[in-house]
């Protein structure tokens, strides 16, 4: 509940609007000033400042930085001037394609931006929540979060949901004059408000800044921490090993010091952040086009390793587009009178007019208009009695009226009417009805049941007056499923995602539009066995079962929470108020730009357009995403380790440093650079046939084996710089440099693909990049750069050393690495 200080805080927010004009322009303007953007929590959207200084906070840049110092004032001048060039150009670098990546992340999310609806210069406006001041008037009614702390001014039959601040399930009634709140939603109702507070000013701000919780891990970044804590470790033991030898061998501690730092940097892969940023962002971009937009970069790679996706039929494997095909009597005789009352109810009733699919249908009937009918009182509908009333007076009769699902319906009605008299609804009569009902939904139908009874006047109606109802009759309307519904389902199963419909309606609807769209339905759950359920038997049970039918938002929650206990990673795709709750506990929630604004804000992924098709593209895009992180990681723990390993065991024989420091960086640098157009490169197909996951085992096993090889060359290298060529200390510096950039900068056209290189093509991009940073290292021994780098020219019959080593030092790690993925379960090859 508030506290007596928030309240007090709230109430003595700046007035000043009104009903009828709400603020102007101008003096919005200065309130957004005084008091800042609607956002709960501070620093919700990076700045520029704390991504540079992101950067520079990085330890191993630190280090060099520090580095840099000691040799400017030991005299290394050249040294420091090009440790600290090399790391600016990095830093610069990787701030350029990280900040153009993020800027293009916001354009997307700008698209999806939640809107409140204000009264300003007193016109009704749509605004950026995040503009909303104190003294704004906003209008709320059913499907809309509550944008922030508001006074009622007026209010229609509203009840808000405020299960996040108050940890009650069912949703409140507010009058006129009580507070709603950020972090609510309205379940049903309308009613006009006066912001008191914003951002973190509000209940919902003030408990972010208290606890400041972080939101847990994604599979995404949990594997990212795993990656850190194996080259971290790796890291470690390498440079100590380094710097006890060179010690222990009484060489120069600066200059032995500064090479262990240089391998620490060559083995570590700096620019990861930049290059997972730039990768997850080309991947939003591209599958934007494919009218689905990412409200978070790292939903992409959850997004591309969904194995379950849970979701509604209606709108996903149908239209949604209902149409009112049969109106009839309780015993299956057709009745005009059972819509008549069901228009009534929909008319009165409060909230956007057809925003319900069924509500909409019944509205398109064509009905004579009823001037002598007014709305009385209206009692809300809810997900756990499954139905709604209205109170009219039709002339001088006052009639309840309530429509919804037929077991809500039937559990409060006492009578049925037919042929124009009203009988008892005996348990005969009851079975009766039920088949009847069961019968259209067994055609595929959805199915509404409509009561009426005559009320005395009162001042108010609550859910007690919902009893000895009159049965009128069922409603049953179609919904097709959508063209391309099958070949969707089909794609998805295809590409490995289990599809699990969790629906509200019954069995039979369910099956039988499961069986339209070719889902096999191998088991059905309904909502009253999970009741009886333990979680343990329904995570079991879950894994097995096609349809959940007739289950409460409540029980959609624990199926998705049970299959996240048995390891898989589960999609939930909705777009109405009860799915927030579930949108929140999946791994991805997945909502559509129609839906309710609540489902929007609780969802990672926003489709622009319904329909199982948009989602499988944006799978497929997540997937190729993943599959180019992955191509940079294999790449820099394998060729990386291999190069710095040949670097640590040199030390130890080699009567001088085998690189100096400055080269190492620099080698690291052109590396690095070879492998910023990973994010534009082309991903095997076979990569996106299942869902992906991070493999550790993999990555190292990557770097135990195929780093090997790299040193395997690198040694061959310095016998032939050592013996053949009689190599002095900067003829070896230069050539193991050209070799060692060219056997790990040209493998990646092997490791980018888990099949022959020859058949798959690089992009343009990443192909001009690989071989023009080759070209500079073999160029640079022959420029003006090379006395100050500390290189010289070498033989020319060094090169056709390079050449043949090379060519076979890549067919040794094809071969190689088809062992490696040959080892792999069937369901992980080709992961990269």
């Amino acid at each position: 509940m508030k506290s007596e200080k928030m309240m007090t805080k709230i109430m003595a927010a700046p007035a000043g609007a009104t009903p009828q004009r709400g603020l102007t322009s101008e003096e919005a303007r200065r309130r957004l000033s005084e008091h800042g953007p609607n956002e709960p929590s501070a620093g919700a959207h990076s700045t520029l400042l704390r991504q540079t200084a992101g950067l520079f906070l990085n330890p191993l840049v630190i280090i060099l930085f520090v580095a840099s110092a000691i040799s400017a004032a030991l005299g290394e001048f050249v040294n420091a001037s090009i440790i600290v060039f090399v790391v600016l150009l990095s830093l610069a670098l990787n701030f350029y394609q990280t900040y153009r990546s993020e800027r293009a992340i916001e354009e997307l999310r700008s698209k999806v931006a939640l809107m409140a609806s204000s009264l300003r210069d007193g016109a009704w406006t749509q605004i950026p929540r995040r503009e909303l001041v104190p003294g704004d008037v906003i209008r709320l009614e059913a499907g809309s979060p509550v944008p922030a702390d508001a006074q009622l001014i007026e209010a229609k039959d509203l009840h808000v949901q405020q299960a996040a601040l108050t940890g009650e399930s069912l949703p409140a009634e507010k009058e006129t004059g009580e507070m709603v709140f950020l972090g609510t939603s309205v379940v049903s109702g309308t009613a006009l408000a006066e912001v008191k507070a914003t951002g973190r000013a509000t209940q919902f701000g003030d408990i972010a800044a208290r606890l400041a919780a972080k939101p847990p891990q994604t599979e995404f970044e949990r594997g990212l921490q795993q990656f850190g804590l194996l080259i971290t470790r790796t890291v470690f033991f390498l440079v100590l090993f380094v710097v006890v030898v060179n010690l222990a061998f009484h060489r120069n501690a600066l200059d032995s010091f500064l090479f262990a730092i240089a391998l620490a940097v060559g083995l570590t892969p700096e620019f990861l952040p930049m290059i997972t940023t730039v990768t997850l962002a080309r991947g939003a971009v591209r599958i934007a086009r494919h009218h689905v937009i990412v409200k978070n970069l790292a939903a992409i790679q959850n997004f591309g390793s969904i194995d379950v996706l849970c979701s509604d039929k209606t709108g996903t494997l149908t239209s949604g587009e209902m149409t009112l095909d049969q109106n009839v009597d309780p015993l299956g005789k057709p009745s005009e009178r059972v819509v008549d009352l069901a228009y009534l109810d929909c008319l009165y009733s409060t909230g956007a007019k057809g925003a319900n699919p069924l509500d909409a249908a019944i509205l398109r009937c064509d009905r004579p208009a009823r001037p002598d009918c007014s709305k009385l009182d209206e009692i809300p509908f809810d997900f756990e009695r499954r139905r709604h009333s209205v109170v009219v007076q039709c002339g001088q009769e006052r009639q309840l009226i309530t429509k919804g699902a037929p077991e809500g319906v039937l559990a409060v009605c006492s009578k049925y009417h037919v042929d124009g008299s009203e009988h008892v609804l005996d348990a005969e009569m009851r079975t009766k009805c039920d088949e009847a009902q069961r019968r259209l939904c067994a055609n595929g139908y959805r199915v509404l049941a409509v009561a009426v009874r005559s009320v005395e006047p009162q001042a108010a109606y609550r859910l007690a007056d919902e009893k000895d109802m009159v049965l009128a009759g069922f409603l049953a309307f179609i919904d097709p499923p959508l063209a391309d519904a099958a070949e969707a389902v089909r794609a998805l199963r295809r590409d490995g995602v289990d599809l699990k419909i969790l629906t509200g309606d019954n069995e039979l609807v369910a099956r039988h539009v499961c069986t339209q769209v070719g889902i096999e339905v191998r088991r059905i759950v309904l909502g009253s066995e999970m009741e009886r359920m333990s979680d343990a038997a329904l995570a079991h049970r879950a894994e097995e079962t096609t349809i959940f039918a007739r289950v409460s938002p409540a029980q959609k929650n624990r199926i998705i929470l049970a299959l996240k206990a048995r390891r898989h990673v589960v999609g939930y795709m909705g777009d109405g108020i009860n799915d927030a709750p579930s949108l929140h506990a999946a791994d991805v929630g997945i909502s559509v730009a129609g839906g309710v604004e609540v489902a929007r804000d609780a969802a990672e992924i926003i489709l622009l357009r319904p329909g199982l098709d948009v989602l499988h593209a944006g799978v497929i895009e997540g997937r190729k995403a993943f599959g180019n992180v992955m191509k940079y990681l294999l790449m820099g723990t394998s060729s990386n380790f291999g190069n710095m390993f040949s670097m640590a065991v040199a030390s130890v024989f080699l009567k001088f440093l085998p690189m100096l420091p400055t080269q190492i960086l620099l080698n690291n640098f052109l590396y690095d650079l070879a492998q910023v157009t990973i994010p534009t490169d082309n991903v095997d197909p076979d990569f996106s046939r299942k869902p992906r996951r991070w493999d550790l085992k993999l990555i190292r096993d990557f770097m135990l084996f195929i780093g090997p090889i790299s040193s395997i060359y690198d040694f061959l290298t310095f016998y032939v710089l050592l013996r053949i060529f009689r190599a002095s200390e900067m003829e070896f510096h230069t050539g193991w440099f050209v070799e060692s950039l060219a056997t790990q900068t040209l493998v990646l056209f092997v490791i980018r693909t888990a099949g022959n290189p020859l058949r798959s093509r690089p992009s343009v991009a990443l192909a001009v990049t690989t071989v023009a940073v080759v070209a500079i290292g073999i160029l640079l021994p022959f420029t003006p750069l090379a006395v100050p780098l500390g290189f010289t020219p070498l033989p020319w019959g060094f090169f056709a050393f390079l050449g043949g080593a090379t060519v076979t030092y890549l067919a040794l790690v094809e071969v190689v690495k088809r062992r490696l993925m040959g080892r792999l379960p069937h369901g992980h090859r080709s992961a990269i």
